[in-house]
C-alpha cells in the first residue's frame, strides 16, 4: 500500500487518529466482494456492507450492521462512488472519512457532498473491486 500515492481532495485533512484507520479500511476492503464497503474504528471493522447491486445499498447495509459505531468510523470503498447518495448514507450514519480509488465521471459531486458533510475523502488511484 503507498500512501504516498494517495490524495486527499475535500478541504478537511484526516486527523492523526483517521489516517491509520484509512489505511486500515483500505486494507480491509481489498477482500470483501462486490460494492464492497466497510466501516472502521480504529483498526477494528465495526460494519461490512457487499454484494448488492449499488454502492449506495452496500453503505446502508455497512451502517445497519455497525450501529452506534458507524458514528465516528470512517468507510473504505473498493471502487469509485458513482453518486454523492453513498457519501450522504455514510455521513448520515455519522461517518467521518472515506477512502476511496476515485476516478468516476461525478467525482466533483461525491467530493462536493463530503465537504458539504465535513467529511475527508482520500483518492487512492487503485481499485480493488472483485466480483
Amino acid at each position: 500500500m503507498d500512501e504516498s500515492a494517495w490524495q486527499v481532495v475535500t478541504r478537511r485533512q484526516p486527523t492523526e487518529v483517521e489516517r491509520p484507520s484509512l489505511a486500515f479500511a483500505w486494507l480491509a476492503v481489498k477482500h470483501v466482494k462486490s460494492n464492497a464497503i466497510v466501516l472502521v474504528q480504529g483498526t477494528a471493522t465495526v460494519g461490512v456492507g457487499a454484494g448488492q447491486m449499488n454502492r449506495v445499498d452496500s453503505v446502508y447495509l455497512a451502517a445497519k450492521r455497525a450501529g452506534d459505531r458507524a458514528v465516528g468510523a470512517v468507510m473504505g470503498s473498493d471502487a469509485f462512488f458513482p453518486f454523492p447518495d453513498g457519501i450522504e448514507a455514510a455521513g448520515a450514519a455519522g461517518v467521518t472519512a472515506c477512502i476511496q480509488p476515485g476516478g468516476s465521471l461525478r467525482d466533483e459531486e461525491a467530493i462536493a457532498a463530503a465537504d458539504r458533510l465535513g467529511m475527508v475523502m482520500v483518492f487512492t488511484g487503485a481499485r480493488h473491486f472483485r466480483h
